[in-house]
Formats: C-alpha cells, structure tokens, sequence
C-alpha cells in the first residue's frame, strides 16, 4: 500500500533522508523508531504530503502523494503537535472535517461520544489540556473513515486507561476495516502489543524493517546449565551477547531454535538443562542494533 523508494531529502545542505526506502501493507500496523533526528518525522511529512522528495519515489496505491488531493482524503495524520482554529471547539472542528472529507461519518461522530467524557464539546480546543487536545484529534480522525493513519507519538500525554481505550479503537477498525496504521514512538513496550511490522531509522535511512514474528522468531534467549564450560554453537549461529552465572550461561543468539538446543545438547550430552526464552521487542532492539551506534542503543533501553 506505502512504498518508499530511495528518498532523499536535504534542508540547508544536510541531509535528512538519505536513500530511505520503507514498505507498508494494507492492514498493518507499522511501527517507526529511532532516536531523535533520526528523520523519522521528516519521512512522515513525505507520507502525508506535507515535503516533496528531492529524490526517489513515494506511493500510496501507486499513486503519488504530494499535491494529489485523492491520496490525501484517505490519510488521517496526527502529529505530535496538535493545530486546532484559534477560537474553535469540538463541534466547530468537527463540522470543518465533514465538510472536508466526504468519509466522515457524523453520526459515528456522536456514538463515539461516550468514549471521551472528559471532552467538553463547546469549551475552545486551544484551552484544553495536551491530552485532551490528544483525544479530541483520534475522535475527529477515526471518523474519517480514513484508510491510512499516520501516528507522531500518538498517545503522548494521555493517562494509561484513554491510551488503552485509543488503541482499542484503532485496532477495531484495522479488523473490521483493513486500516493502514502507520506509527512514530519511542515506546517499544507499547509498539510490541500493537505492530505486527516495524521500521527502525538511523541517520536518515531505515536500517531493518521486518516484521515482528520474524525478529522473535530468529533472535531469543538461551539459558544452559551444564558442566565443562561455555557450551558453543556451530558458526552458521550468530551469539550476540553470552554471559554467565556459575554454572548457568545465558547466550542472546540468532539463527534456528531448535537447531541451537540440538547442537549444545549433542555438545553437552542429556544431563544438560537448556531453556528456551522469548525476548521482548526492546530486548530484540537492544541486540539487533546494539552494534549500529551509540545513539540507537540508547533510544531503546
């Protein structure tokens, strides 16, 4: 549904975007990390339409985003920073959206009141607090009916009850309707319950895009205990980090688990005890980039 092929993108002689090239399909839920400057915004604003490239191709169902006002009626985009008319509320806004976009569903607008009682629809969004401006854009947007939403730290602010809540809503409609999500956060707790494919960028490019059971299939935690030493793997295994307690190592590899068990048990002879541990995201981030550079390591502790 998104293909992004070798983008370039320079401000002022720096460079940006350097060759970026990210792949999204239809249903799901993507998620963009990386640290700070990374150009993660910045290939947002390619998505939405907001920058034209310098370089290199961007499509939306093999349509051109930038100036094409059918690929944008379909993207609901919700930045970190929110906009909102000086003087308008929530009915305001809502009445400028559906006379906008041709999607949106007011009567969807009014169900989906009960869900932010907080939200006092008459009171100038401007004078709300960040969180509930926050509510107020997922409301506005989900009822867009749109096929793509594009996330800049989405929850930013919100309490731990209304963040669940908003991902609920999004995930029901990418179930029952095939949306396209498409997120920017540093919460790798929070992408691991929702993602299924994820992006991380670095210096202007993405440097791994998989998807989520791919990476938990292909890294994971191996705890031995045994006699003689360091158990070893035949060199087709990558160990990304080994360490040990006593009698007990514990070895971050890459590669096939079942494979690995066969290999240190064949090494090592039946008495030994090996145990099979699942990592988080953040643990697979850690170890998958751990190597990159200082920055994105420290972006996903």
């Amino acid at each position: 549904m998104i293909e992004v092929n070798h983008v370039v993108k320079e401000f002022d002689g720096f460079r940006a975007l350097n060759e970026v090239d990210l792949h999204v399909g239809k249903g799901n839920v993507y998620g963009l990390v990386g640290p700070n400057g990374a150009g993660k915004s910045t290939i947002i604003r390619h998505l939405t339409g907001v920058y034209k490239q310098d370089a290199g191709e961007i499509f939306i169902n093999k349509e051109p985003v930038f100036e094409n006002a059918a690929v944008k009626e379909k993207i609901a985009y919700i930045p970190d920073e929110m906009f909102y008319f000086l003087q308008a509320d929530t009915m305001e806004m809502m009445r400028y959206y559906r006379g906008i976009y041709s999607k949106f569903d007011e009567k969807m607008f009014y169900r989906m009141q009960e869900f932010f009682p907080s939200i006092n629809v008459k009171r100038n969004i401007r004078n709300l607090s960040k969180g509930m401006q926050k509510q107020v854009a997922f409301w506005l947007a989900i009822c867009m009916k749109p096929e793509i939403m594009i996330l800049d730290e989405p929850v930013d602010g919100l309490d731990p009850v209304m963040r669940r809540q908003i991902w609920n809503i999004l995930l029901a409609e990418v179930e029952e309707n095939g949306m396209t999500v498409v997120v920017s956060s540093h919460n790798l707790r929070e992408l691991e319950d929702v993602c299924d494919h994820v992006g991380i960028m670095n210096k202007g490019k993405v440097i791994i895009e998989r998807s989520l059971s791919d990476l938990q299939d292909n890294i994971f935690k191996i705890q031995v205990a045994c006699f003689g030493g360091i158990p070893h793997l035949p060199d087709n295994f990558k160990i990304l980090h080994m360490s040990n307690t006593g009698r007990v190592h514990t070895l971050i590899v890459r590669g096939d688990k079942d494979a690995a068990v066969h290999a240190i048990l064949e090494e090592k002879g039946d008495k030994t005890i090996v145990d099979v541990l699942p990592l988080t995201l953040e643990e697979i981030f850690i170890y998958e980039m751990g190597g990159v550079d200082y920055e994105v390591k420290e972006i996903l502790f």
